[in-house]
């Protein structure tokens, strides 16, 4: 399986990216780009709504606090939900906001130039590694577990990842050509894997209780 369907770009240069021309996508990426900031904006507007609920009311139970696991309220209410001096999902509510924005461009046929591909590129990487840095506070600091904190792992994964796809396939991201063939024909495998470790991470952290419910 390749990437044609999921970033069919039709233009006359076989490498549009190199020559710092813009460049715009398929129709699959603009719409991952668009479906997963939407997930992420609902998420990041959830957790949003609880902590302005949980300052008015410090008893308030967030309606996903389903356990003394899946807790969301101990999660917003930890020194790490507050990394940048406000609360972390207000960043989200700005950051999916402009996400959603270029997919919609990308949808209605925009293209941009390379920078623009990088930047969001970094953008999504900054987000990832954020992302990965708060599953660790998560499991290993707080000990407590936020479905809407994990959907937003989820997908600022795929948003990093497809673009990155995206540059190396265009060759905004010079890459060697076995390794760009490489990840264009199984680009499935880092997001599968990705996945796979963190649900590993989290049943191995609390297998106890898990296998208690069975």
């Amino acid at each position: 399986m390749t990437t044609t369907a999921l970033d069919d770009v039709s233009t006359g240069d076989d490498h549009p990216g190199r020559g710092g021309g813009p460049t715009g996508s398929g129709r699959g990426l603009a719409w991952l780009l668009v479906i997963t900031s939407a997930l992420g904006l609902l998420a990041s507007w959830v957790i949003t709504m609880d902590k302005i609920e949980l300052l008015k009311d410090p008893n308030f139970k967030p309606a996903c606090s389903l356990s003394p696991i899946v807790s969301c309220g101990s999660v917003m209410q930890s020194p790490q939900a507050e990394v940048f001096g406000f609360p972390n999902p207000v960043a989200g509510l700005i950051a999916f906001g402009v996400v959603i924005g270029i997919g919609v461009g990308l949808l209605a046929g925009a293209r941009y130039r390379a920078w623009y591909w990088i930047g969001l590129n970094i953008g999504t990487l900054a987000a990832s590694v954020f992302c990965m840095w708060l599953m660790s506070q998560s499991l290993y600091v707080i000990n407590s577990l936020c479905l809407w904190c994990t959907l937003t792992w989820c997908v600022t994964i795929l948003m990093f990842w497809y673009t990155t796809v995206h540059n190396l396939k265009h060759g905004i991201i010079p890459a060697p050509a076995g390794l760009r063939k490489a990840v264009l024909e199984f680009h499935w495998v880092v997001p599968v894997l990705w996945y796979g470790v963190i649900a590993l991470l989290i049943l191995t952290k609390w297998w106890s209780y898990w296998s208690s419910l069975l």
